[in-house]
């Protein structure tokens, strides 16, 4: 009898990228009898440029796939539980949100590593670290991954989880990249010994000179502070802005900041990092036998630039999706479509508020003094709560 032409796929599922998105498709997975791959073109634990908020609800949906999840991240060190947030306008004038959810600050260098640590506890994933993709084809019977040591495995399935500058998505959505509009650019450093830093609160300072986007200083457990700055990319490029170089002016230049960094120490370079935007105009993320996840998505939120919750909803919702696909044997781009409308469905109409929101008040100083007096009545608090998500 003839040998087949085509040999059996090395896994049912390549997962791409084991940050939050392919961590959380892994542990979604787990009792599914799928073979899993998570490869990653780094070693755990390393760093990722980042603002270091782990929002609510991305704690609030690993803990509904495993409430053990849950329970081992909230041991890890170093964070900061956070309660509440403050937003300074660009007049000055400051608020107070309080969020209900339970989340903390923790440098993605060890929630990421915890994250993955996850993975290798509870599932039978393969993780496959120091594994970069350099190139992938998809055929009629399997994707092909090749790898930049030589090596080549096949998938029945690969979902690309590997963030803003997707290799999966490049090589398989060959569209022009998002336009400025759909992007922004961002900068972080981490500092220790800052002045009127609490504990808990999280900072968003506003100001004419970042306009459609915001300076942040997030607590991040064990004295250090994750401090930031995002900007819509279109806005940078019109002005030629040096982000680096705005973060550290406005350090010591901002009314709510200025003598607050005098005594502090500066631990590392100020390094760079992109946030493809929802809300917009959006490419699909999905095709025959392949999808994409988070960052790599543009599942960003455009208001609060946070994307981890995102990442790790939408990493769930493709596991959903593969499960579907092997049930029905059924991997074409049709048949694909359902993880777009869930993906629509579960996360356009934030992504689309945030959006709108973003553009409305990112160039408009005038609106976002007004709304801060506002929300600092007591009656329209919890209404610039819901506003702002």
């Amino acid at each position: 009898m003839p040998a087949p032409d085509f040999a059996l796929p090395t896994y049912d599922v390549a997962l791409v990228g084991a940050g939050p998105a392919g961590t959380a498709c892994a542990l979604a997975l787990r009792g599914s009898g799928l073979r899993v791959a998570l490869l990653d073109k780094s070693t755990f634990p390393r760093d990722k440029v980042c603002g270091d908020a782990i929002p609510g609800h991305a704690l609030k949906a690993l803990g509904q796939l495993d409430s053990a999840y849950l329970a081992a991240l909230w041991q890890l060190q170093p964070r900061d539980d956070v309660r509440r947030s403050r937003l300074v306008a660009p007049d000055g004038g400051s608020f107070y949100l309080h969020w209900k959810l339970p989340t903390f600050n923790s440098p993605r260098l060890d929630f990421d590593a915890a994250l993955l640590a996850l993975v290798r506890q509870h599932t039978a994933t393969e993780v496959l670290e120091n594994s970069l993709l350099k190139n992938l084809e998809i055929t009629t019977d399997y994707a092909r991954l090749h790898l930049a040591d030589g090596q080549e495995i096949t998938a029945s399935l690969v979902i690309g989880c590997d963030g803003a500058n997707s290799v999966v998505g490049r090589r398989l959505l060959p569209e022009p990249r998002l336009a400025r509009a759909h992007h922004s650019a961002g900068v972080r450093a981490y500092f220790e010994n800052v002045a009127g830093a609490d504990s808990g609160t999280t900072e968003f300072f506003f100001s004419q000179n970042h306009l459609a986007g915001y300076l942040w200083l997030f607590p991040v457990g064990a004295g250090r502070y994750n401090v930031g700055l995002g900007m819509l990319s279109e806005l940078v490029a019109k002005h030629k802005v040096d982000l680096k170089k705005l973060l550290l002016e406005s350090l010591a230049t901002h009314p709510a900041l200025a003598g607050r960094f005098a005594e502090a120490r500066q631990l590392g370079p100020v390094q760079g990092f992109g946030l493809p935007m929802g809300g917009g105009r959006q490419r699909p993320a999905s095709g025959a036998r392949f999808m994409l996840c988070g960052d790599a998505a543009s599942l960003i939120d455009p208001l609060q630039g946070h994307g981890i919750d995102l990442a790790i909803r939408s990493g769930i919702l493709a596991a959903a999706q593969v499960r579907a696909c092997f049930a029905q044997q059924d991997f074409s781009a049709d048949f694909m479509r359902g993880y777009d409308q869930q993906l629509q469905q579960q996360l356009g109409p934030q992504l689309a508020h945030s959006y709108r929101l973003q553009r409305l008040l990112g160039t408009r100083p005038w609106l976002m003094n007004l709304g801060t007096r506002l929300a600092r009545l007591p009656g329209l608090r919890r209404w610039a709560q819901r506003l702002l998500g």
